[in-house]
């Protein structure tokens, strides 16, 4: 669907070779034990990635941008699991390209995709790109972990395991980006958490500097950052 001309969000999300791709991809990574990437994963990237925005004055369609590249941000696992960013931008060059979507509109989002990944050295280029890093890496929860032996867990399915609540919270007032985390220290302490994640992280706080914010790390009512 085009609203005024422009390619929506609800366009993509109709898109059968969008969904297929995101499908098998979350399958294919599945096959290796990762962590959950599926639509849920998606369509919650896509809504903090709006939120952000949203809540910080940005426009209505820059912010729609930020939910088109929440949403397909992960798309590349279909290729490989790692440095997905990259092969997900050519991915998705393409299918916007097939759509008609405006080039300037096109460049915003692979640039986004493509600077997610923390092991990709991936930096918040644009607001966009830094709405979707944030929106990504607060999705922390035990439910994403897919292996049921925790004998099998690797750390990073021990830090998502023991997370028990998580939210981004935006404060325009007082241009506050806070990671709320609730985890269960039986299974990770609050500072092995903050070890692990610590890439992450300082990625999260760089991109809300870059959206004129100060980061802030609650676990279990801690403050870390």
């Amino acid at each position: 669907m085009r609203k005024n001309g422009l390619i929506t969000l609800e366009a993509i999300k109709n898109n059968t070779v969008v969904n297929e791709y995101m499908a098998r991809g979350n399958e294919f990574i599945g096959n290796i034990g990762a962590i959950e990437h599926n639509q849920k994963h998606a369509e919650l990237v896509s809504f903090l990635s709006y939120d952000i925005l949203n809540s910080l004055g940005y426009s209505q369609r820059e912010a729609e941008l930020a939910a088109i590249a929440g949403y397909l941000h992960d798309i590349g696992n279909l290729v490989n699991r790692y440095s997905h960013g990259l092969s997900g931008a050519i991915m998705v060059l393409e299918v916007l390209m097939g759509m008609n979507m405006d080039p300037e509109e096109i460049a915003v989002i692979l640039a986004a995709i493509g600077n997610h990944e923390e092991h990709a050295d991936g930096q918040s280029v644009n607001p966009v790109a830094a709405a979707v890093i944030l929106a990504d890496k607060s999705d922390v929860h035990q439910t994403r972990v897919r292996k049921r032996e925790s004998s099998c867990f690797t750390i990073r399915d021990r830090v998502n395991y023991a997370a028990k609540e998580s939210a981004l919270l935006v404060d325009d007032e007082k241009k506050v980006i806070t990671l709320r985390l609730r985890i269960d220290t039986g299974t990770c302490s609050v500072m092995e958490y903050f070890e692990i994640f610590l890439t992450k992280m300082l990625m999260c706080k760089r991109a809300a500097e870059f959206l004129g914010c100060q980061f802030e790390l609650l676990i279990n009512d801690v403050k870390l950052l």
